[in-house]
């Protein structure tokens, strides 16, 4: 029987049996090949980064359009609605914890901080500018817009201000300089070196400064520099006193005479005549500025004080009148009083005066009355202290306002 099976087996199975047909081969994708060549090309790793890059891109689009969704989907509260927050608090799962700041965008490639700060340095100014006056300023303000000191403003406009605050003006336009220091004419006469240490200088400051633009080779020796005469020079850190511009120092009752370069209010020598207490008062209804205070580095030697058209202005003290009239020097109207006891005061821009030259004054008495006479930006009394040497600062001696 097994005999059979195996011969009827052998019957079916062919002697030799055909070979297997190999599969038909499959023709590489356009995509396969291109990757292929990529990596022939040794562009693998390039590839391997743009399509990293590209997934990083497309997470990110996914979590903004999910936040997105988040919050269309959670009800906005407002911040003043204490019951509708509880109510969000009651929802099952609501979560009201902020939503964390969005991944920051990727970079790609090498990245480079801002750099905030340059090695260009900041250059000082070293040419001159212009300034127009505008309303409301004052020496002071107008330096503190260039960075200098307010004396600077002064000393760089002798011809416009002649060293007074109270001549600024709107419209004025003033010579700016780009340092602190002294703007001035030189006239030869001296020597050069001399002529700057007269302004705490020394000539190579001057000549070498490039703001006043001077060939070093063509003036020769410094000290006797060739240099024409009446060309303006910026001394730099250069002082000068200021020009007395105000009353002079020492009018006293026996020698009012000294008054007289002032204009036409000059009084003659005058014996005897009140005595001052050595205590003073203020010299207007109101006791606050309305203008300038007293300051040195603006050559402005006393207070404006504050008052309207007409108000009364009286003695500070007792004493003698040894100036009544106008003053040719920006004051306008002045009355000035000699104390007898070293002390004189100084009553400025009056629209009226009250009493005339050598006339006894009892302190508190009228004099005259607030005006705007002179160079003055509007009403208000300027009111001097001095003594035969120095003015002084008229607040260390009045009251307290």
């Amino acid at each position: 029987m097994m005999k059979v099976m195996q011969n009827n087996f052998d019957e079916k199975t062919p002697a030799t049996a055909p070979e297997k047909e190999s599969a038909p081969t499959r023709q590489p994708s356009l995509i396969s090949r291109w990757t292929n060549s990529l990596l022939q090309m040794g562009l693998g790793e390039s590839l391997l980064q743009i399509s990293t890059n590209l997934f990083s891109i497309l997470a990110i689009v996914a979590v903004i359009l999910l936040a997105r969704a988040y919050y269309q989907k959670t009800p906005r509260q407002p911040a003043s609605n204490g019951s509708q927050t509880a109510e969000m608090e009651s929802i099952p799962g609501a979560d009201l914890q902020p939503m964390p700041a969005l991944l920051e965008p990727v970079i790609f490639g090498i990245s480079r901080a801002a750099q905030i700060h340059t090695n260009v340095p900041s250059r000082p100014r070293q040419e001159m500018t212009t300034y127009t006056v505008q309303d409301g300023d004052t020496v002071f303000g107008i330096a503190e817009k260039f960075g200098l000191e307010p004396q600077t403003i002064l000393w760089g406009n002798y011809n416009i201000l002649l060293d007074d605050p109270h001549s600024l003006r709107p419209g004025q336009e003033l010579t700016i300089l780009p340092v602190n220091g002294v703007y001035w004419e030189w006239l030869g006469g001296i020597s050069f070196g001399d002529w700057a240490e007269f302004y705490g200088a020394t000539a190579a400051d001057i000549i070498e400064f490039p703001g006043n633009k001077i060939d070093a080779n063509t003036v020769g020796d410094y000290n006797n520099a060739n240099i024409k005469t009446g060309t303006w020079l910026i001394i730099p850190g250069g002082t000068r006193e200021f020009v007395n511009w105000s009353a002079p120092l020492g009018v006293t009752r026996e020698n009012p005479a000294s008054a007289r370069v002032l204009g036409q209010g000059s009084c003659d020598p005058v014996s005897g005549g009140a005595v001052g207490y050595g205590t003073y008062v203020y010299p207007t209804n109101k006791h606050f500025l309305s203008g300038f205070d007293y300051n040195e580095k603006t050559n402005h030697r006393g207070i404006d004080l504050a008052g309207s058209e007409g108000e009364g202005v009286y003695a500070t003290d007792a004493g003698v009148v040894v100036y009544s009239g106008w003053n040719d020097y920006g004051y306008g109207n002045m009355v000035m009083i000699d104390h007898g006891n070293g002390f004189q005061s100084l009553y400025a821009h009056l629209s009226a005066i009250y009493r005339g030259c050598g006339q006894s004054v009892g302190q508190g008495e009228g004099v005259g009355a607030i005006g705007s006479t002179g160079r003055s930006s509007g009403p208000h009394l300027h009111f001097e202290l001095m003594t035969a040497t120095w003015k002084v600062n008229p607040w260390d001696y009045l009251p307290p306002p």
